[in-house]
């Protein structure tokens, strides 16, 4: 048997291997670029002012496409079956970057630093603390959940329903960015100038930090299988999303991002306020009854 012959059958599976090394590197390409829009993102902010407001716009675009590449690197991952620690761990850090410092930086000097020194001088000068403290408070708690999410396999819900894959335990980290980001793309980039929206501001930095360390259910779309057959009604709202998001991205994005916020917040009022079944009788003939089914 010459050589050549020998070679034939190596050639394809040398191929192969050669391919599959490239499928590997498609989700990890995503997670690098997710960290460039993170860096850009934090370096929008430190050149935005008061007049060149724009950069925080365009801060707050870097961190929703970056929330996008998150989306598609998660799932490109499990549709070419690719996962892998190293992946896991990097997709992590980045998250940090991306959905923790980059929005965290991003709500404190468009939500505080830019308030005015005027006649309630010490006012600001507490509002820019208190606005430090809360933002590093998003960021903390982001991290948490972060941590969290990579050590629990199976965690149990405080609401109601079964958990598994179709559920978040505690608001995701990029949701929490999202919100950000969102407000501040609504308001084109226009930093805060009254003290009263900055405390609303702060305010609700603080919940969105709350909302990720809780153990509230949010819904996570991951029993959404891309490779499966979906209505026509489905196919048509994805695409009424799209272009809406395409041509009014400010109502959109903001409407959709506290949408998902208040989400795990209505279920869990919910649950709270539903009526409770009795689980022990009371009467004699449901103690007749129990004693029966025994």
């Amino acid at each position: 048997m010459s050589d050549a012959q020998l070679q034939l059958p190596v050639e394809p599976q040398f191929r192969r291997r050669r391919l599959r090394k490239r499928i590997y590197l498609l989700p990890s390409i995503f997670t690098m670029a997710n960290i460039l829009l993170g860096y850009v993102a934090i370096a929008q902010t430190l050149q935005g002012t008061a007049t060149e407001f724009w950069h925080f716009d365009n801060a707050a675009k870097a961190i929703g496409w970056a929330i996008l590449l998150d989306m598609l690197d998660g799932r490109l991952a499990r549709l070419t079956q690719t996962t892998s620690d190293f992946g896991r761990e990097l997709d992590s850090l980045a998250d940090v970057i991306s959905f923790g410092v980059a929005p965290a930086l991003l709500a404190w000097i468009w939500g505080f630093r830019m308030l005015p020194v005027g006649a309630y001088a010490d006012l600001r000068f507490n509002l820019v603390r208190l606005g430090f403290v809360a933002s590093f408070v998003f960021l903390i708690t982001g991290a948490a959940r972060l941590a969290r999410f990579n050590i629990q396999v199976n965690p149990q819900p405080s609401n109601p329903g079964r958990p598994g894959k179709r559920y978040f335990v505690g608001m995701p980290i990029p949701a929490g960015a999202g919100v950000i980001a969102a407000v501040v793309h609504f308001s084109k980039g226009d930093p805060l100038f009254t003290w009263w929206l900055s405390v609303i501001w702060l305010l609700l930095l603080l919940a969105a930090g709350f909302l990720m360390v809780s153990t509230w259910r949010f819904y996570s779309f991951k029993d959404i299988d891309l490779r499966s057959r979906h209505p026509f009604t489905v196919i048509v709202l994805v695409g009424v999303l799209i272009a809406a998001i395409a041509l009014f991205s400010r109502y959109a994005l903001f409407a959709i991002a506290l949408t998902y916020m208040l989400s795990g917040v209505l279920v869990r009022l919910f649950y709270i306020l539903r009526p409770r079944r009795s689980t022990h009788p009371t009467s004699p003939a449901s103690y007749k009854e129990a004693s029966e089914a025994r």
